[in-house]
């Protein structure tokens, strides 16, 4: 009978005495270490706070992050982040998800030209925040819209993310030309009253943006976890970002968002998101259940009176 300190190692690599499936729980556990170092430096060192993200999905980004710039280990991907600073615009990008297309759930955007246009051909100036923006298609898409409905002149469109590269894109307005037909059916799905082809130029295989449909649309780099309120919106976007987050954060950004609105203002979030067990629901009235559509109650406290300030700056100052 041998002690175990003469018992011969594993097979499949575990220490003597070790139980099955040790390596695996001891590797999983490191990772959640190195995660936890990686987002934490991630906030001190630069402001950005992922803390309350969901873990899972966080996880994978960053494991794709580590893949894509071929690093070994989360811990080569944290000193990296520490020591190389120009490197961070390239790490917050990979961990943002950049991920939409043109006139996304169509019906969506029929339930904003039906229940929430009208409503807004109500005020002098409208203000519109697309929070979460990505690569900008629902930008293009809400101001084709908005400008059918004679709305766009009057509008004023807040483009935010948290990625610089993604708010560089969404600028830049150039997609592939693959994406026109589906986006063409969309785009009528949505209640189009033209043709889709009419709002881009095509050159080899990709499609330029009529660049009239951005010049009421201001793009700018904005958390929001950690960056407050900046303007007082009449209609607020954030959809398919929300999943993301942990509970408690969902509860602060929602609470930023009845903020930012004026009273009886909109929001719209994603499809698979919902304000049902939220704090901030009692300040919402649902307007359609299929679109996720939400109207700030008259009696809930507003954003703020004053006019947007100049120049438009959305992240906090410096400390």
């Amino acid at each position: 009978m041998t002690s175990p300190q003469d018992e011969p190692p594993a097979g499949d690599g575990r220490a003597p005495g070790d139980p099955p499936g040790h390596d695996a729980a001891d590797a999983l556990a490191l990772e959640t270490i190195e995660v936890d170092l990686f987002v934490e430096a991630l906030h001190r060192r630069y402001g950005y706070d992922f803390r309350d993200y969901s873990r899972a999905s966080l996880t994978r980004r960053v494991r794709n992050l580590v893949t894509s710039l071929n690093l070994a280990t989360i811990s080569d991907l944290t000193t990296r982040l520490l020591h190389q600073p120009g490197r961070i615009a390239e790490v917050i990008s990979g961990l943002s998800v950049p991920v939409s297309e043109f006139f996304r759930d169509p019906s969506v955007f029929l339930t904003l030209k039906e229940k929430v246009f009208p409503h807004l051909a109500s005020y002098p100036q409208i203000n519109v925040w697309q929070a979460g923006c990505a690569h900008g298609e629902e930008i293009y898409s809400l101001a084709i819209l908005l400008s059918e409905a004679g709305l766009y002149e009057r509008t004023r469109i807040f483009a935010t993310d948290i990625s610089k590269s993604a708010l560089a894109r969404a600028r830049e307005g150039i997609f592939p030309l693959r994406e026109a037909p589906d986006a063409a059916r969309r785009y009528l799905a949505a209640g189009g009253a033209h043709s889709f082809s009419a709002y881009y130029h095509a050159r080899y295989d990709l499609m330029k943006l009529d660049e009239r449909l951005i010049s009421r649309v201001t793009f700018a780099e904005h958390n929001l976890v950690t960056d407050g309120v900046f303007c007082e919106a009449h209609l607020i976007l954030c959809r398919n970002v929300l999943i993301y987050f942990t509970t408690p954060l969902q509860d602060r950004v929602l609470a930023r968002f009845a903020e930012s609105l004026v009273r009886g203002g909109f929001l719209c979030v994603g499809t698979r998101e919902n304000l049902e067990f939220s704090p901030a629901r009692t300040q919402f009235q649902l307007v359609d259940a299929n679109a996720q559509l939400y109207r700030l109650r008259t009696g809930a406290p507003g954003g703020p009176r004053n006019p947007v300030p100049e120049p438009f700056n959305p992240r906090r100052p410096e400390r």
